[in-house]
């Protein structure tokens, strides 16, 4: 397969970004553009609910400096969104008029905020959390120790919450879910709840959200479905994300029952010579035997830096398994692999009241995913754990040298 003279990028965040700058940093010296939305050079999303929303930095880590892409003859439209696909010509059209041919194209799109469907959440004072204008706008928000409810306890949810604490506000997290963070099981959920209970934190849990109250002058507070009134001065959405994919979708590549756009395993859509990585990439995973669709900050980097190769005419499959990681208030934690809570036997190393303990998710005696909190010193093992096909015992997990299971 030649080498390609044009390749195009759509998506300037983490996954598209790394794309380009590994093309350059491995030598290719034929074209390469990348079309971005936003206005701000390429940028990694994790310090947006973490350092930036706590005041702890202004700017979020960039995936390059400041003048890499001119530096590296990578061009980088900042501002311009693309808004069509021509498969058959392989041209892509974007918001400014331009027409990008290409010979190699790569989609990463990322993703947006799920909306929820209610009245009132037009109205001043409702936040997204996605991008570094969203971050810089809600810590401002933050600001004064104002009534805040957050909607949704996902990891977004849950760090923002904290981020807000931090600045004085009174917070309440409200969702329809049990508890915060429910995917990683009860026991888990537990851990976080007791943590944002111990920093003041309110809850409303098993409650849906009718409506956002207020009007032109700002938010006035949340009603939920039982007609209680949560007062507010700030409101945080947070009740997950969607993959962006109607611009693949309007150009007929085939959408994944999962959600987000069909790739193979070496991250290759149903057209020749188009690629996916990031949150948009439902991928053929060779490791796992099915399709999964992973929307964390490694994935995205990982993924970019992987499909370069690919690009020129490589077909090595992405193998990676899923990795993320948050911190809040004194806790800190990474998580590998993917699980099911629901089947999945939690094994438990340490101590879950001391907050000081590794999670383990056993199924046929194999670790399907490994979660340390607060405990940093055995990464490696537990990604050997992770990605090996290796039966370990549950008093092995508790008891044994976790550096020579795997």
């Amino acid at each position: 397969m030649p080498e390609p003279k044009r390749i195009l990028i759509v998506g300037a965040g983490l996954a598209g970004a790394s794309a380009a700058a590994t093309l350059r940093e491995n030598g290719y010296d034929g074209e390469v553009t990348v079309l971005g939305a936003e206005a701000h050079r390429p940028y990694e999303l994790p310090p947006l609910s973490k350092k930036i929303l706590l005041g702890e930095a202004d700017e979020p880590d960039w995936v390059r400096g400041e003048g890499f892409w001119a530096a590296h003859e990578a061009d980088l439209r900042s501002g311009t969104s693309a808004t069509r696909i021509d498969l058959g010509a392989r041209v892509v059209s974007d918001g400014r008029g331009g027409r990008h041919s290409y010979d190699r194209l790569l989609l990463a799109t990322g993703s947006h905020p799920r909306a929820l469907p209610v009245p009132g959440t037009d109205i001043p004072g409702v936040y997204a959390l996605r991008t570094l204008d969203d971050a810089l706008a809600l810590r401002a928000a933050f600001a004064g120790s104002p009534r805040v409810v957050v909607v949704g306890t996902g990891w977004i949810g849950t760090e923002a919450a904290a981020a807000a604490r931090h600045h004085g506000a009174d917070v309440t997290l409200v969702d329809m879910l049990p508890g915060p963070l429910w995917s990683l099981g009860p026991q888990i959920s537990g851990v976080f709840a007791d943590l944002h209970s111990e920093h003041g934190v309110q809850w409303r849990l098993g409650s849906g959200i009718e409506r956002v109250t207020g009007g032109p002058g700002g938010v006035a507070g949340v009603r939920l479905a039982d007609g209680t009134e949560l007062p507010a001065d700030v409101v945080l959405i947070a009740v997950g994300a969607a993959p962006r994919v109607g611009l693949a979708h309007a150009a007929g590549l085939e959408l994944a029952d999962e959600g987000g756009l069909t790739v193979d395993a070496t991250l290759r859509t149903s057209a020749p010579d188009v690629y996916a990585a990031g949150d948009i990439a439902a991928q053929w995973h060779p490791r796992y035997g099915r399709r999964i669709r992973v929307e964390h900050w490694a994935n995205a980097k990982n993924q970019g830096t992987h499909v370069a190769a690919n690009l020129l005419g490589g077909s090595e499959p992405y193998e990676r398994s899923p990795y993320f990681f948050t911190d809040q208030y004194d806790l800190g934690c990474e998580y590998r692999g993917i699980a099911d809570p629901s089947t999945d036997e939690l094994v438990v190393r340490g101590d879950l009241g001391k907050r000081e303990f590794i999670a383990f998710w056993l199924r046929d005696g194999r670790v399907q995913a490994a979660m340390n909190v607060n405990m940093w010193d055995d990464g490696d093992a537990l990604q050997s754990l992770v990605d090996g096909d290796v039966t370990v015992t549950v008093d092995q997990l508790r008891e044994g040298d976790l550096a020579a299971l795997g």
